[in-house]
């Protein structure tokens, strides 16, 4: 990609920050009375939407059906499992001890972990496994070899010949039976790609990691029910299976973006291939444990989600799509990016003006909808707990956990705006405990 493609980013970012500057300000300078009229419908509108994706999900609980390997042996496919490591020391080993425990035919199965540049004990590590593990392929890269997680994963493109991928990171954790299982979900939707339902492992580690459980539950809810409504639904990195040739066709892993998950999605999107989500069985992954860590996770999250609407919008307007699915991602793009800058916008311009916020019902129709999301997806029947001990309290508060994202947001956004940038992908310590 371009220097030039990086400037235009930065343009749309300026331009993106600048637009919710006036979006909050005009109201605020001209004192538009019935501009507060406009913003109930828009709440109203918010909810009734946001409502229609989570009710989707009572649907799927009642028909919700337990996956059994009931492929099989002969009729499941040769399964490449791509796994990008570096400074893997803590997880590694265990990582692949597991996968070789995996109830799947031994000839049918590769598994490739891709030393990406490690400078601890990993080299060494998967040196040992390799002797005790004739099946294991170790693909090694120099630690400039550039590109991060979508580069490592690109590299070891070349060396694969199964029919379909499954990516993970170097803390997942599946249960025996889940590659047979996920083949059976795969034969009943006929998916392009599907992404597991992630789960965490030290959810009662403290607040942070016990909120973060709920948020990924609370993400499936949606997730399942936008595909349910509009057919749009995205990766998660960690548990996405993808059959290769929609990779290749696609493009594979976009080295130009800190996030191949989300990028990806759109591209699959675009190409009018289907993504499912699977609730059960999950992959299972350390949630990170300081506020410094959520923070520097976060900020990469967002860089990436803006980047892919700023890099593909134009497509994403055009009529690739549908306009059920153009509604949809406009609604999210609103909630999840614009909301946050223009709430705080507003509450600057009400401090400085003596005036009051203009846009405080949409964002408690956002709050209320994740709340609703949280509830639900804990209290869902799952195959590993979201909550050990939930109630009201805990939900209230791990809803006002995702404040967090009003602070983010808004700070990526001016990063991306001002700051010339450099692809810089931060990896997240994985403890092993």
């Amino acid at each position: 990609m371009s220097n030039g493609f990086y400037k235009n980013r930065r343009l749309k970012s300026f331009v993106f920050l600048s637009a919710c500057f006036l979006v909050t300000f005009i109201p605020h300078l001209y004192n538009i009375r019935s501009f507060f009229y406009i913003i109930i419908i828009l709440s109203l509108v918010t909810a009734f939407y946001g409502l229609i994706v989570i009710s989707r999900n009572f649907e799927r609980s009642k028909v919700a059906k337990t996956f059994t390997s009931r492929v099989k042996n002969e009729e499941l496919p040769v399964l490449d499992i791509l796994v990008a490591a570096r400074d893997e020391e803590n997880v590694i080993a265990r990582l692949v001890e597991r996968l070789f425990n995996l109830e799947y035919p031994i000839n049918k199965l590769n598994i490739y972990i891709i030393d990406d540049g490690s400078s601890d004990k990993t080299p060494l590590i998967l040196d040992r496994l390799s002797r005790k593990f004739e099946k294991l392929k170790i693909v090694s890269r120099s630690p400039n070899a550039g590109g991060g997680k979508s580069g490592a994963l690109n590299y070891a493109l070349k060396f694969t010949h199964g029919e379909w991928l499954l990516v993970l990171d170097a803390d997942a954790q599946l249960k025996q039976d889940s590659l047979k299982r996920l083949f059976s979900f795969v034969e009943e939707g006929d998916w392009s790609a599907v992404q597991l339902r992630k789960s965490v492992t030290n959810l009662s580690k403290n607040f942070l990691t016990s909120c973060q459980s709920m948020e990924m539950a609370m993400d499936a809810i949606f997730q399942y029910g936008r595909l349910s409504v509009a057919g749009v639904s995205e990766l998660r990195g960690n548990g996405q299976l993808i059959k290769k040739e929609t990779l290749l066709a696609c493009g594979s892993f976009n080295e130009d973006t800190v996030t191949d998950d989300l990028d990806l999605s759109l591209r699959l999107l675009l190409s009018k291939s289907r993504i499912g989500i699977l609730w059960d069985p999950p992959v299972m992954e350390e949630a990170v444990e300081n506020l410094n860590a959520l923070l520097a996770q976060r900020q990469r999250w967002a860089e990436g989600g803006l980047q892919r609407f700023f890099d593909y919008g134009d497509q994403l307007i055009s009529n690739k799509i549908d306009y059920l699915q153009k509604f949809d991602l406009t609604y999210f793009f609103m909630l999840q990016y614009a909301l946050p800058i223009i709430s705080i916008f507003d509450l600057i311009f009400s401090i400085a003006l003596l005036d009051s916020p203009i846009y405080w019902p949409i964002s408690l129709t956002a709050f209320m909808l994740s709340g609703i999301a949280f509830w639900y997806g804990s209290s869902c029947k799952s195959e590993v707990p979201v909550l050990q001990n939930g109630n009201i309290l805990m939900i209230l508060v791990s809803v006002f956990y995702l404040s967090h994202w009003f602070l983010v947001i808004p700070w990526v956004t001016i990063k991306m705006s001002i700051f010339p940038k450099k692809i810089l992908w931060r990896k997240t310590l994985h403890t092993g405990v």
